[in-house]
């Protein structure tokens, strides 16, 4: 009887467990379902944004950095697509059977990959090799490595290497201007990164690309008004020049006289930026335009050119030299040999320290400084390019006689090699000075006149002489061609003053003497080779480079009355001035 009196009592009791049961999960359900609904209608933006947030990147896009062009558009600088090869050292395993490929491809010993694995063993990100040319990142693509990504960049490539280098500068690694005109105009080269929205993996390796956000904007070009051609002939001769003299270094400046364009400048030695090379030297430097130096004979022109725009003097006005030397305030001032009674053209073309001294002195005593003044001594040309040096043009409050002297035959002044063309160019143009371009122009801008037009032409004439037989600069004569120029010769200033056996040697020379387009400045530092004059080392440079560009831009003759080729032509040894 109680047996089956109990079994009513257990199946009731497993039906109310069977329902509460089915009520729990129908409860459990329901609350799930609404926590779904919740969530997916209520809570979608805060839920795509968290997701978004772990699994969407925005990364930048590189710019394609514009080109640097000569005059005639021939690429001087231009960026090219290469790779970098990173690797995450989590998932990257030196055991793989690859490996010695790799290291084979990056040109690195095993234990070097280690090595930088080490070094940055708790970043999830390493650089094993930056720079690396679309073929090789292919190669290395192919064998299927684990943990090896790849990120895309550009590298600059300079096609005509050591000739432009230090006018041109270089990026750095991140193609970044970091010298000369990749510096100076860097904002306008670089561009703009753009923005691509990418889905990355759990350790933020991306591995789709879902669209631009912002493309690209590529940097704009620089059109330069270098002749590419006319700047590798002058770096060829000046480097060999340099070479044959045993000298420091070397610079040239190849100005059009009508625009003020800049057609080259060159430097030696230099340098290879496509090897950026870890030290730097002086070789990295535009010593046209960062160094400064007291530029001798040179300012004799301008010493002239004073005395014939006060009206008291022209090329033919006698001058007495005698004896061959003076004392001006306790300092003697002296010829190589007592010239004589000479006149005006005869005192430029013999370089007369005597005659340039009385000149100056019957003039009154700021009448030159305020010319050098006028024409950019001691003052910036604007040319734009970084580090460029002022010069030094002090102006005392009185003037002595030795102060005036050695002011008119260069001492006691510093210029650049930049500064000179243009003091020069400006003589050729008339007396009229244009600014400095280094960028292609059409038009000058505002020109200042200095000198009067009479005064300029009549000083073109006496620089004929310089040039001609017997005058310092005769080797810079060029078959065809009249030549204005003027040599200089000048001690470098040491430690512990003038160095009595290192001098500067310069010509600078404006060619065709009648109708003037092109004036070219050389100047060779510390000769050892034997010659150390101007017209011994730089006036031969000058007729070697100016042959051929007057050649190359088709600019016509303007004295046929001298035959024979340039090798041809015998130069007499200058005197010493």
């Amino acid at each position: 009887m109680k047996k089956h009196s109990f079994r009513p009592f257990l199946a009731y009791d497993d039906k109310w467990r069977v329902r509460f049961l089915l009520a729990l999960l129908f409860l459990t359900m329901l609350v799930l379902l609404a926590r779904i609904v919740y969530l997916t209608v209520y809570e979608r933006t805060f839920l795509l944004k968290q997701g978004n947030a772990r699994t969407v990147r925005v990364i930048d896009i590189p710019a394609h950095r514009g080109m640097i062009l000569d005059r005639n558009h021939q690429p001087l600088a231009i960026s090219t697509p290469v790779y970098s090869v990173w690797i995450d050292p989590h998932q990257f395993s030196l055991q793989d059977t690859q490996i010695p490929a790799l290291a084979n491809l990056l040109q690195e010993s095993i234990k070097q990959i280690q090595a930088t694995i080490n070094d940055k063993s708790k970043s999830d990100f390493v650089y094993l090799k930056r720079q690396l040319s679309p073929d090789i990142a292919d190669q290395i693509k192919a064998l299927h490595i684990p943990g090896i990504y790849f990120q895309q960049n550009y590298k600059r490539y300079y096609p005509e290497a050591d000739a432009v280098a230090p006018l041109l500068g270089m990026t750095n690694i991140d193609d970044q201007g970091q010298e000369g005109l990749e510096l100076a105009y860097n904002n306008l080269l670089q561009g703009v990164p753009g923005k691509e929205r990418v889905l990355v993996d759990l350790y933020g390796h991306v591995v789709a690309v879902q669209g631009i956000v912002q493309p690209a904007r590529p940097g704009h070009n620089l059109i330069l008004s270098i002749d590419h051609r006319i700047q590798y002939l002058a770096y060829s001769v000046l480097s060999k020049a340099v070479a044959d003299n045993k000298a420091e270094s070397g610079s040239i400046v190849i100005m059009d006289i009508k625009t003020g364009e800049i057609l080259a400048m060159v430097n030696a030695p230099s340098y290879n930026p496509n090897t950026r090379p870890k030290y730097r030297n002086n070789n990295y430097r535009n010593l046209a335009v960062t160094d400064q130096f007291e530029p001798g004979s040179t300012m004799k022109t301008f010493a002239v050119a004073n005395a014939l725009d006060n009206g008291k003097y022209n090329a033919n006005t006698m001058v007495d030299t005698n004896p061959g030397w003076m004392i001006l305030n306790g300092h003697r001032v002296q010829d190589e040999e007592n010239l004589g009674n000479i006149n005006v053209t005869t005192i430029l073309q013999r370089s007369s320290n005597m005659g340039i001294t009385k000149l100056t002195l019957s003039m009154p005593p700021n009448s030159l400084w305020n010319l050098l003044h006028k024409e950019g001594f001691g003052q910036s040309t604007h040319s734009g390019f970084p580090g460029e040096a002022l010069g030094s043009l002090v102006k005392p409050r009185k003037w002595s006689d030795i102060a005036l002297a050695t002011l008119s035959f260069g001492y006691g002044v510093s210029a650049t090699m930049l500064q000179l063309t243009q003091a020069y160019a400006m003589i050729g143009n008339e007396g009229v000075k244009h600014p400095v371009s280094l960028l292609k122009i059409d038009k000058p801008s505002a020109s200042e006149p200095v000198l009067k037009k009479k005064v300029a032409i009549e000083l073109i004439n006496i620089m004929q002489s310089v040039t001609a037989k017997g005058g310092s600069g005769f080797p810079a004569r060029i078959p065809g061609y009249n030549v204005a120029g003027k040599t200089g010769t000048a001690w470098i200033m040491g430690a512990h003053g003038y160095e009595r056996k290192h001098f500067n040697a310069l010509f600078i020379g404006i060619v065709p003497a009648s109708k003037p387009r092109i004036v070219a400045a050389i100047v060779i530092k510390d000769p050892q080779a034997g010659h150390h004059q101007g017209g011994q080392v730089a006036a031969p440079v000058f007729s070697e480079v100016m042959t051929a560009v007057l050649r190359d831009l088709n600019i016509p003759p303007d004295d046929l009355t001298q035959k024979g080729k340039p090798d041809e032509i015998k130069p007499v040894v200058p005197k010493p001035h």
